[in-house]
């Protein structure tokens, strides 16, 4: 249990964590990439290390110095391996199409949350391809058997950057084109690195088309993850002025930008450059008197893991904010939807969940109280950040699951230990 006080102010400079996104990408790409790479300023919180791990019983060669990695990639993965992917959903899903294209059989395990998520939904789209693919009544462990994989076209009935990233780490190991179409476009960090790794690909629109491929090793410098850096930005424009430094500015991520839009919170992009394939900037946000906003499916896709966030922020906003079509929140690390609700209410807040998003009527302030992560990093940091902007502060239960994302939030946050 962590308690955190309530504060007038906020403000600072941030030098924050690498994007876990983008790290995840860099170790399995390079990991089953011909030649060697050099990954600067990676993520190293649990879930990339749960990357690592998979990729070396695959027969990579991973050398670990805090925030550098020495990847040695291997075309062909090992037989017979057992893939122990940790907490991390994006582990699992997107190496079980990985695996399914190298004509080896593996088992993919996890912790209990991970072996309570939907894994059906990256095995149907990947049965199209012809990989054998089993669940455990539709959740890990799944088990890939191999089988010769051919190309397909399909179509994404919800926008998944994770689902579509194992399609396409499958199709470029399969006979022929694979081409994967999604409502909405979703993250495109695997597209990128793809290409830049020399994979045959195209994209057009919501529509990406691989061939197969074999991928030459690649040095990247992880730009820091707008996700994490979110939270900072919340307090900037809640309590004061923050800066954040060398933040990743993909357009496919940049929904919580959006958000502040139509939020009303002043912001600014500072030095904008080009890093790895990946636009940065510095990202200046201010203390903003904040308006009710109507989020809808189109939205949310590249805002995903930042609605408990953005719905914080609506619950100091002026009027009656409404987030519809994010449905995906409710298979995560834990069920967002409720958890968040909860999180709102248990501040002093006034927050309704519906079936697949939130209505808040906000408040000018929120008094504080205790918070339950559910082991939930993102509902964690997110009470976090309601406990320092509200009146009282409180506490956050279970906070650890920090770890699995940003190690040293709390540090950085200023906030004591204990």
């Amino acid at each position: 249990m962590q308690y955190i006080q309530g504060r007038q102010y906020f403000e600072g400079e941030f030098n924050l964590p690498g994007d876990k996104s983008i790290t995840h990408r860099a170790i399995m790409l390079n990991g089953g990439a011909d030649g060697e790479a050099v990954i600067t300023n990676a993520l190293m919180g649990e879930d990339c290390v749960s990357t690592c791990r998979c990729m070396r019983a695959l027969g990579a060669k991973i050398d670990v110095d805090g925030t550098t990695l020495r990847i040695t990639g291997t075309p062909r993965f090992r037989r017979g391996t057992e893939l122990n992917c940790g907490n991390s959903g994006t582990t699992i899903r997107l190496l079980t199409g990985f695996v399914a294209g190298k004509q080896i059989d593996a088992k993919l395990y996890g912790d209990e949350s991970l072996s309570s998520r939907p894994m059906r939904r990256v095995a149907d789209p990947l049965a199209l391809l012809g990989a054998n693919v089993k669940t455990t009544d539709g959740h890990a462990p799944v088990y890939v058997i191999p089988a010769p994989l051919r190309g397909t076209e399909m179509s994404l009935l919800i926008s998944s950057a994770q689902v579509k990233s194992a399609v396409l780490l499958a199709g470029i190991s399969a006979d022929g084109e694979t081409r994967v179409s999604e409502p909405v476009k979703s993250r495109d960090h695997t597209e990128r690195m793809l290409a830049a790794m020399g994979a045959n690909i195209r994209v057009n629109g919501n529509s990406v088309t691989v061939g197969k491929s074999v991928l030459k090793a690649m040095d990247v410098c992880v730009p820091s993850d707008i996700s994490s850096a979110a939270y900072f930005m919340a307090l900037g424009a809640l309590k004061g002025k923050t800066l954040c430094k060398n933040i990743g500015i993909n357009p496919t991520r940049t929904g919580i930008l959006n958000a502040f839009d139509r939020l009303g919170v002043k912001y600014q992009l500072l030095n904008k450059r080009i890093s790895g394939g990946e636009e940065t900037a510095d990202i200046l946000v201010e203390k903003s008197d904040m308006r009710a906003i109507t989020l809808t499916a189109e939205d949310v896709p590249a805002m995903i893991d930042e609605l408990p966030l953005v719905a914080l922020l609506c619950a100091f906003a002026d009027g009656e904010t409404h987030i519809t079509g994010a449905k995906e929140l409710r298979v995560k690390e834990s069920d967002r939807i409720r958890t968040t609700a909860e999180l709102i209410n248990n501040l002093g807040g006034d927050c309704r969940e519906t079936e697949d998003g939130f209505i808040i009527r906000g408040k000018e302030k929120l008094r504080g109280g205790d918070i339950d992560s559910y082991l939930d990093h993102r509902i964690a940091m997110t009470g976090a950040v309601g406990l320092i902007a509200s009146e009282n502060g409180g506490n956050v239960l279970r906070e650890d699951c920090c770890a699995i994302s940003f190690p040293d939030f709390f540090d950085k946050l200023g906030v004591k230990r204990g």
